[in-house]
């Protein structure tokens, strides 16, 4: 084997470990506002690791990620200024079945017929539910209308609130991680291989005897509980929940993380967060009514000529698909009696 080809192979567990390190020292080194705004990226780029996992490695173009996200905000937000129920412990996992429950719902509509459903037909499905929850939520007063749910208490756990800063910073980095390795050996398992061959050549995984649309719904379905989870994160970090938080426009936003970042890699979606929201907010600045221009013109750039995104730039394809299975082993001969091999005539 090549040595370049050894190293390339490195290269993505290398990002995924200097990413954790900044991230666990990040909160010594900057102010409370820049704590309260990489919180939001680590949310949002759990949001944008359940696009991934549905589109970069299923196949399956979803526009309604928001609508797990948001419904899993607005009912942990009615069991928090109802019930007054607060505890972490109780919420996300609640937010977790919430956001399982509501996609399995849409999976049975879009994915689970008695024939594959085309792509287009799973992007417009999910599209519309999303529109048709917002604009449900914008017209219901139980759920605040238009203004939503606003002061939510602060999560507790063990009797102590967890506030916006470092502590809830440092929950949202676990959480991630701990979503974000459970992800990463489900796609390089026997299962990822499915995935695998289920995007690339549907007809021949069928042809095999896999049930295609049932592998397609259990993804679908697992991206959700991870969206849902996300969702009551972001609820209770900004303390506010809106109709805004379920339509496509966040559903479409989620995409462009995924492709400004690279799909198919997990990691790429979370460096997509980051960078958006970071230029987003200096464009702002610099331009205030046109910076949107600007960030569009960008990630029409990257999407044009690197589809693969910007972790294109330094992860190889081979190592974005992977390799499954036990790497075969090749015995080697000692240098020295390679050497004297070559040397006899």
């Amino acid at each position: 084997m090549p040595l370049d080809s050894h190293i390339n192979r490195r290269v993505l567990p290398r990002i995924e470990l200097g990413l954790l390190a900044v991230a666990l020292v990040l909160p010594l080194f900057l102010d409370d506002f820049w704590v309260l705004f990489t919180t939001r990226v680590l949310i949002l780029g759990l949001m944008a690791l359940s696009f991934d996992l549905v589109w970069g490695y299923a196949g399956i173009l979803s526009f309604g990620q928001a609508l797990f996200f948001g419904m899993a905000g607005y009912c942990t937000a009615l069991l928090a200024t109802k019930l007054e129920i607060t505890s972490v412990f109780v919420l996300l996992p609640a937010a977790a079945l919430i956001g399982l429950l509501v996609s399995l719902i849409v999976a049975a509509i879009v994915l689970l017929g008695k024939r594959p459903p085309s792509v287009v037909f799973v992007a417009l499905g999910t599209l519309t539910g999303s529109y048709v929850v917002e604009r449900l939520a914008r017209g219901w007063s139980y759920v605040g209308g238009q203004n939503g749910i606003s002061s939510l208490p602060r999560l507790t756990a063990a009797g102590y609130e967890i506030s916006e800063g470092p502590v809830f910073y440092y929950m949202a980095l676990v959480l991630l991680a701990l979503v974000y390795l459970g992800l990463r050996v489900l796609v390089r398992s026997q299962l990822g291989l499915v995935l695998a061959g289920i995007r690339q050549r549907e007809s021949r995984i069928a042809f095999l005897g896999y049930t295609t649309q049932n592998y397609r719904g259990f993804v679908f379905c697992l991206a959700g509980l991870v969206s849902g989870l996300a969702g009551a994160l972001y609820a209770f970090h900004e303390g506010f929940v809106g109709p805004g938080q379920l339509g496509p426009v966040l559903s479409t936003q989620v995409v462009l993380y995924a492709l400004f970042g690279g799909v198919g890699t997990l990691i790429g979606p979370v460096i997509g967060t980051g960078l958006i929201d970071l230029l987003g907010f200096y464009f702002s600045h610099l331009w205030n009514t046109g910076w949107p221009i600007i960030l569009g013109l960008l990630l029409l750039v990257i999407v044009m000529f690197r589809p693969s995104g910007l972790i294109g730039f330094l992860v190889s394809d081979r190592e974005r698909i992977g390799s499954f299975g036990r790497p075969s082993r090749v015995p080697t001969r000692p240098a020295a009696r390679q050497a004297a091999e070559r040397a006899a005539p």
